[in-house]
């Protein structure tokens, strides 16, 4: 019988993206038991006993050119990501030979399903595979709290500019440095100093040195516990704002992102979300949703259903491929 895989992660610049590991655990929601840890960037490495493993997310994140999983893991392609970055990595020759094997391939994103079609691979939507984190909601109790999570991360901020000599260096010739303060003057657009002042502040990119696995999915599971039950989550990560769709949590998506790594990833995503556009250089922002002025504390949002039939369509395909 075949074991279960679950995939972790590298870090990079030293952190680890705890939206990584929320993408794992609604994979690990498909599986009788993670038996086995698998690094996302050394899937062909793998010598291991015969795995199941299911493939959703971005891969060659770190730009590694042996990317083709080792045949001893079973491969289900749902809610998988192709980004700008390492469209030449998977779609080597190699790289279509082996998804053509493993067709229909699901995606997590309208782009990505496009990249496919083009080089003959069979491709279908299926969004994210966190649109199926529903066992984590809590039903009839009384929310509370505004939470803020990594809103337009985007921005040059001082953590990552001054992370090290190089990246203040580069943060200085490029003008980043001396743009630090935008991030709080187009939040001060967006919503009021008393929702800034009294809301929960969360961030989804932590420090990874000694942190094992198992800690970095329970600080997963703690930050899904508390989305779970918020009044309002307010966020630029997908990986917090599809969670709290599943998990019934009003959520509004903040979309600052001009950069084609970052929007390449989000055809057939933004149209699920409360979601509000900033234009990054001026601030100047718009929403989908009824909005009179700022986003305030007695601020409510409904969120939209429509992600249903995408999380129960994966949660179809995922329940037989790990049940065969």
């Amino acid at each position: 019988m075949s074991k279960s895989a679950l995939m972790v992660y590298e870090d990079y610049r030293g952190n680890y993206n705890v939206g990584d590991y929320i993408q794992s655990l609604a994979a690990k929601g498909f599986l009788p038991e993670a038996d086995i840890f698998i690094n996302r960037e050394k899937l062909a490495m793998y010598k291991g006993e015969k795995a199941k493993l299911i493939m959703n997310g971005w891969f060659t994140h770190t730009k590694n050119n042996n990317w083709i999983p080792s045949s001893q893991l079973d491969t289900l392609f749902v809610a998988f990501h192709i980004n700008n970055l390492a469209k030449k990595t998977i779609l080597s020759k190699e790289g279509i030979a082996y998804l053509k094997s493993k067709e229909p391939i699901g995606c997590r994103d309208q782009n990505t399903v496009n990249l496919l079609q083009e080089v003959g691979v069979k491709a279908y939507f299926t969004g994210c595979l966190t649109l199926t984190l529903d066992r984590y909601k809590k039903n009839n109790i009384e929310r509370e709290g505004i939470y803020i999570v990594d809103p337009l991360y985007n921005y040059p901020q001082s953590k990552y500019i001054f992370h090290s000599p190089i990246t203040a260096i580069k943060g200085l010739l490029k003008g980043r440095a001396f743009q630090i303060g935008k991030l709080e003057r187009h939040l001060r657009n967006i919503f009021t100093d008393e929702l800034l002042k009294t809301a929960h502040y969360r961030c989804q990119d932590l420090p990874g040195k000694n942190v094992t696995d198992e800690q970095r999915f329970k600080v997963a599971e703690n930050l899904l516990e508390e989305y779970s039950k918020a009044k309002l989550v307010i966020t630029s990560r997908i990986h917090c704002a599809l969670p709290c769709l599943a998990m019934g949590t009003p959520v509004i998506y903040i979309n600052g992102f001009d950069h084609v790594i970052d929007t390449c990833r989000f055809d057939g995503i933004l149209d699920l979300f409360n979601c509000i556009n900033v234009n990054p250089k001026n601030g100047y922002f718009t929403a989908n949703f009824d909005l009179n002025g700022k986003v305030d504390v007695t601020t409510k949002v409904k969120n939209s259903d429509k992600y249903l039939t995408l999380a129960n369509n994966m949660k179809d395909i995922c329940s037989k491929f790990t049940d065969s």
